[in-house]
């Protein structure tokens, strides 16, 4: 079986400013274009080989996947189920507000407006399932949010939900998951 590699979007301004983003379409800082440029210079020099880079459809990770497949030449294309989670009412409020985190610990909430942690494990790890199908042909780079990293990673790995809440990944993190046969 092959593998899928992860990485998380650039800073964008609300990151910054310690707002949850989620479904809200925020532009990468300058900061943030300069993460993606680097970005790409690493999977290319570190080698790493990529049929093709899925992104979200939201511009923080539309604009690093392209960064990283202009210097690496890896074809990138759209993937809706990629999109960051829905936070409904929570959007823009401050990620760690002890109101949100405790929000989060219930995984059937739509967060009034938004979309609940199982419906966004649904599509993430029928993805996934897809992507496992096809990894002894193919390789992908997904660019994506950090919410869609902690699904990623509990569909690797056993996560308590106090695990999953805590899971994080930088800016223009590079991770790298091996499938099982």
């Amino acid at each position: 079986m092959g593998c899928v590699y992860f990485v998380r979007h650039g800073q964008t301004v609300w990151n910054v400013e310690n707002k949850i983003c989620g479904a809200t379409d925020i532009e990468l800082t300058e900061y943030g274009h300069q993460q993606a440029v680097e970005t790409g210079k690493k999977i290319l020099e570190s080698g790493i080989q990529a049929d093709e880079i899925l992104y979200s459809p939201l511009v923080r990770a539309a604009e690093t996947a392209r960064h990283i497949s202009e210097i690496t030449g890896i074809p990138a294309r759209v993937e809706p189920r990629l999109k960051e989670q829905n936070f409904g009412k929570w959007e823009s409020t401050a990620r760690d507000g002890e109101e949100f985190k405790k929000a989060k610990e219930d995984f059937c909430s739509r967060y009034e407006g938004g979309e609940s942690m199982l419906h966004l494990a649904q599509r993430i790890y029928n993805l996934l399932d897809e992507i496992k199908e096809e990894s002894g042909e193919k390789t992908y780079i997904l660019v994506a949010h950090n919410g869609i990293a902690r699904v990623v990673q509990s569909y690797f790995y056993e996560m308590t939900n106090a695990e999953f809440a805590a899971f994080g990944v930088k800016n223009c993190e590079v991770l790298k998951y091996e499938f099982e046969s």
